[in-house]
């Protein structure tokens, strides 16, 4: 049967991040898509210029609703504007039990605006580091929560891993998208082991929502039975053709979105 995949994430109308790119990968990747929304954003390709945040208690509403009636292979969690959602979030998935979540942090948007209030950090290592099966913080994103400073190469990206283990999550996969070279880094500490992930650094301005995907695609891949790291190694891949394809959409002027169908168009 095909794998259900739920989104808690928030929604950007220009549909190159959060849910809408979200739907996308699972779609793309043989899964069906579902979405409880965290937050309404005014944003497009240059930036986000507005956000309205629902009560929490709807957005826990959206997430029993799901799982009242539909069975659950992975949950992938995104943007979360602020840490009473956080909670809320973290308490309906302890309901629950998904077999797999994958945890997005979204602290700041490609286009440099916070998306998180005071307090979201710490609320997201409290309720979701300890039911999360992987967290996937890009490099701003891990030195936030990790209470560090920036990484400026890959054993700066190990020592962050390392830290967050520490501090309750899982696995974690940080990103190393914003250091600078000729691969894109990522590294996966799980407890036990280190293991880097390398990809070609495609050049190209078409960056807005590849955490989101990234993230995605990795849910997806899990719900479809993969290991963690073939699941890893599997969405890299398919981020890197969605980024070297990403010159065939125009989208915007700004940070345009990868091309999520890349392979289903061509």
């Amino acid at each position: 049967m095909i794998p259900n995949v739920l989104s808690i994430a928030g929604s950007d109308p220009s549909g190159g991040a959060g849910i809408q790119a979200d739907l996308k990968t699972f779609s793309a990747l043989g899964c069906y898509g579902m979405a409880a929304i965290t937050a309404l954003t005014a944003q497009n390709t240059q930036g986000v210029s507005g956000v309205h945040v629902p009560p929490a208690s709807f957005v826990a509403d959206q997430i029993d609703a799901i799982f009242a009636d539909i069975n659950v292979a992975a949950v992938k969690i995104g943007m979360l504007a602020n840490a009473e959602i956080v909670a809320c979030v973290g308490a309906a998935l302890a309901r629950h039990n998904p077999p797999v979540i994958v945890l997005d942090p979204v602290l700041v948007a490609t286009s440099g605006h916070a998306l998180g209030s005071v307090g979201v950090a710490e609320a997201i290592r409290q309720h979701l580091f300890p039911l999360a099966t992987l967290i996937t913080p890009n490099l701003p994103e891990a030195a936030v929560l990790a209470g560090m400073e920036e990484a400026v190469d890959v054993a700066g990206l190990e020592g962050l891993a390392s830290r967050l283990h520490e501090q309750g999550a899982r696995a974690v996969l940080v990103k190393g998208g914003h250091l600078t070279g000729d691969s894109a880094d990522d590294v996966l500490f799980d407890g036990a082991r280190l293991t880097r992930f390398s990809a070609p650094r495609v050049d190209t301005p078409n960056t807005h929502g590849t955490g989101c995907t990234l993230s995605s695609a990795i849910a997806a891949h899990l719900a479809r039975g993969m290991e963690l790291e073939e699941a890893i190694r599997a969405a890299k891949a398919y981020l890197t053709a969605a980024l070297e394809a990403s010159g065939e959409l125009d989208v915007g002027h700004g940070h345009g979105p990868v091309h999520h169908f890349r392979w289903l168009w061509s």
